[in-house]
């Protein structure tokens, strides 16, 4: 058992979580469903005792005050879209949800900079950028997470490959520490060589070291062109190599994606869309390249969709079909989003990893992947970014029983996570560890990284209340 003991919330605690939350709080019964579980239930679901659901900097330090004081466990919450169980209340106690912390402050124009409320959504925050005149990069697949979500993540997302991850696109941060005392890391300047990086260090927590409470971030002048290109090929593996030609040839894609068949025209049916062939002059379509390209005017941009033609018909692509207008363009990209929601439609229990290796690895990586499939009761469903080696691996069941699915999962996970890290990859690009990925994470960077990250996660949380169970802290370990 865990040498940390929690206390229960009793009445009079309420009352005070009610006075420093100015009436923002939820209790028992009266709490949402949604609330026990995130997007990937299968790594647990548990009703919090208390939802509270601040608005201000403020009101979150005084709760926290409260909970540390009383040795209340504290769950950081967005709009739970997770997939690895972080967002979970396992003891209960309190939930603290940032979603009605949504308001988009303030742009500093001249310093290409937006600060925001951790709830405000990615694709409120994408749509009010380009209204300001200009562009904030960071581009998960799930547009409807908070931006808080994203940062305690490090999302990264589909133009990661040339814009970088949500990391490389937050200056400054509000955080109230587990203790309840407000501070502030980082600054609205472009480098810094000013100690340890406590911004970095909060960046990818997960809600184990503190509250985002704000965020200042970068955005950047938007491109004047896009244009996408759909390229199929027989097989994956003649997709997958022809992406280090387009580096090579320094054509600097927005995006690479890459799909198989059957989850690809499994979306399209259900997106009533049809934008990606099953097969082309009689050939058998078995993969896609979904490659978007951007620049400062059409003729820029139709220079590099025509050179990345020439490359990858020469790689053995089938055809190039050029997502040339917006309505093509969105359909397009409409699908690739769908993706998920598609096999989560389809499927009655699912597990996922997202691991990462190195672009040239791919074919190996799920050629490995797949047969560890042969035989048994799942299906194992993928996609990912081409680009950048990001892979998301789904293994789907029609079957009820969740316990022998889970074991036949954790078999694969172990498996494909060696393999992932014998590659040269990790077991995570954007989705984090949360409570459902936390053994896997020690098999890969061992016992002594781990006590580190405990570490660290002790100075900032003496009575480790913030979000336990997650990333580093076990509630099993002495």
């Amino acid at each position: 058992m865990s040498k940390y003991t929690y206390n229960q919330i009793t009445p009079e605690i309420i009352e005070q979580l009610k006075t420093a939350a100015n009436g923002h709080v939820i209790v028992d019964g009266d709490i949402n469903e949604d609330f026990s579980h995130d997007e990937m239930r299968i790594y647990g679901e548990n009703m919090p005792d208390v939802l509270v659901e601040p608005t201000t900097t403020e009101e979150v330090a005084a709760v926290m005050k409260i909970c540390n004081d009383n040795k209340i466990p504290v769950t950081p919450s967005g709009a739970r879209t997770a997939l690895t169980g972080a967002a979970v209340a396992i003891l209960g106690g309190v939930m603290l949800s940032t979603t009605k912390m949504n308001q988009i402050i303030s742009y500093d124009l001249d310093n290409y900079t937006v600060t925001i409320q951790p709830g405000v959504l990615l694709n409120d925050l994408a749509e009010d950028a380009l209204k300001h005149g200009v562009m904030y990069p960071p581009d998960p697949g799930e547009k409807f997470a908070t931006v808080g979500g994203n940062v305690s993540t490090n999302a990264g997302g589909m133009r990661a490959v040339k814009y970088g991850t949500t990391r490389d696109y937050v200056r400054s941060m509000t955080v109230v520490l587990p203790d309840g005392e407000i501070v502030r890391e980082g600054a609205s300047v472009s480098k810094t060589s000013s100690g340890y990086s406590l911004l970095d260090l909060m960046i990818g927590s997960e809600g184990t070291l503190g509250i985002i409470t704000e965020m200042t971030l970068k955005v950047i002048t938007p491109p004047e062109t896009t244009m996408s290109m759909i390229i199929p090929y027989p097989t994956l593996e003649e997709a997958i190599a022809a992406v280090p030609k387009l580096f090579a040839a320094h054509l600097d894609p927005q995006a690479l994606e890459f799909m198989e068949k059957d989850v690809t025209m499994d979306t399209q049916k259900q997106l009533e869309k049809d934008v990606f062939p099953s097969e082309m002059d009689g050939i058998d379509i078995g993969a896609f390249v979904l490659a978007t390209f951007d620049g400062n005017d059409e003729d820029e941009v139709m220079d590099k969709i025509e050179k990345a033609s020439e490359i990858v018909l020469e790689a053995g692509a089938v055809d190039v079909l050029v997502a040339d207008t917006p309505q093509l363009l969105r359909d397009a990209w409409a699908i690739r989003s769908g993706l998920l929601d598609t096999i989560e439609d389809n499927t009655k229990l699912l597990d996922e990893c997202d691991v990462v290796v190195p672009i040239t690895k791919i074919p190996e990586f799920l050629t490995y992947a797949k047969s560890l499939g042969e035989g048994k009761d799942y299906v194992i469903k993928d996609f990912g970014h081409a680009g950048d080696g990001n892979l998301h691996i789904y293994l789907c069941s029609d079957g009820d029983d969740k316990e022998a699915f889970m074991q036949e999962s954790d078999i694969f996970m172990k498996k494909v996570y060696a393999k992932a890290v014998e590659l040269g990859g990790l077991i995570s690009g954007e989705h984090g560890i949360g409570m459902g990925k936390m053994s896997y994470l020690r098999d890969m960077v061992g016992d002594k990284n781990m006590a580190l990250m405990l570490g660290i996660k002790k100075v900032f949380d003496p009575n480790m209340i913030l979000n336990p169970g997650k990333v580093c802290f076990s509630l099993d370990a002495e």
